[in-house]
């Protein structure tokens, strides 16, 4: 790759692929951005809940346990996905970019490719998380007291509010990552059909 100028006028389908990078890349970084912080906060809110539980609490009890590692680790991935997107932004501005050498096909779609296999990643790493959260929350709900009161005398045998917080955080990462893997999918497809 050469770092010369290039003095020729942006061509047409150039045009139409950094106008795209542009758009898509601000969608998905905005949205994913959003999705991010909300998690993150929600995230955050149930682990300092649960770190003031009562005393002998388990983490598999607290319907957060196994899956939170997981949950962690998907939405540090959805940070590396939300660069990115921002990264689209940028190589959008190169692209029409007067005398600079524009990127190759070659080079934006490698970065597409990037921003689609963290994506992916991501959400198969969520979607673990996800599954152990759901299955704790099965647990809790098959061995749920029947009456008011648990026979153990402990409030964390019934279904807490908390638990559905880190569903609900959960579900805001796999949509993040699914922002993400449709804005390069049509990616894709827009640098193809030029």
């Amino acid at each position: 790759m050469s770092y010369l100028p290039d003095p020729s006028p942006t061509p047409n389908s150039v045009q139409r692929v950094a106008s795209a990078l542009r758009t898509t890349g601000w969608i998905c970084f905005w949205t994913q951005l959003v999705l991010w912080v909300i998690a993150v906060i929600i995230q955050l809110f149930a682990i300092l809940v649960f770190s003031r539980g009562t005393a002998g609490t388990t983490a598999s009890t607290s319907g957060i346990g196994g899956g939170l590692v997981f949950a962690l680790i998907g939405l540090g991935i959805l940070g590396f996905s939300i660069f990115q997107a921002f990264g689209y932004t940028r190589l959008a501005r190169r692209l029409k970019a007067p005398g600079i050498t524009r990127p190759s096909r070659g080079e934006t779609f490698k970065r597409i490719r990037i921003g689609l296999t963290s994506n992916l990643s991501g959400m198969a790493v969520t979607l673990l998380a996800s599954e152990a959260i759901n299955g704790i929350l099965l647990a809790k709900a098959i061995s749920q007291p029947r009456g008011l009161f648990s026979p153990s005398g402990n409030l964390q045998d019934f279904i807490q509010p908390l638990d559905f917080f880190v569903v609900l955080a959960n579900t805001h990462t796999i949509l993040a990552h699914f922002v993400g893997i449709a804005g390069a999918l049509w990616l894709i497809n827009r640098i193809y059909k030029n």
